[in-house]
């Protein structure tokens, strides 16, 4: 078990797949052309088919715990080091510590990211199934979704189907 965490955070501070290490988790610095692109993956590793975000809100952990929990030690850090070695005045402290931790959390929050997948994929490995799934989850398990009506068109009105558009 430790020599696969060991591979899977290793891939992780490379930003690679955390099954393969091959492919890349983010598209490379130089070809981002907005914000958005930098914080946002890939949909998934072309070699293997591990799917990168799973689902709408997968990366929460990631960004509060990871990403803000190092930002906040790197804070406290900076402060205790001001504080006892220079004491300046609150003006110059709060700057001091806010923009450090600000372009910290924005150039670290791949990492964390890739730290997630990796502590996930170890915890939790998906493998790929049979479909096109990703190792996601099973397709044919949908509680939440209705059975389609019966259609018996009347006299009176014609069926109305829930893939019929009027």
């Amino acid at each position: 078990m430790t020599a696969k965490a060991g591979a899977y955070f290793t891939r992780a501070a490379r930003l690679r797949c955390p099954v393969c290490g091959t492919k890349p988790i983010f598209p490379p610095a130089h070809a981002v052309r907005r914000p958005f692109d930098w914080f946002t993956p890939l949909d998934g590793c072309p070699r293997c088919g591990y799917a990168y975000e799973r689902e709408p809100g997968y990366f929460l952990l990631a960004v509060w715990v990871i990403d803000c929990g190092f930002g906040s030690l790197l804070g406290a850090m900076i402060y205790l080091t001001l504080e006892f070695r220079a004491d300046p005045p609150w003006f110059v402290l709060l700057p001091s510590i806010i923009l450090p931790v600000l372009v910290f959390d924005v150039l670290f929050v791949r990492h964390a990211k890739a730290l997630f997948m990796a502590l996930d994929h170890l915890l939790d490995p998906h493998v790929k199934g049979g479909d096109d799934d990703r190792g996601n989850r099973p397709r044919d398990i949908r509680p939440w979704e209705p059975e389609p009506p019966e259609c018996k068109p009347g006299p009176v009105e014609p069926c109305e189907s829930p893939g019929r558009v009027r």
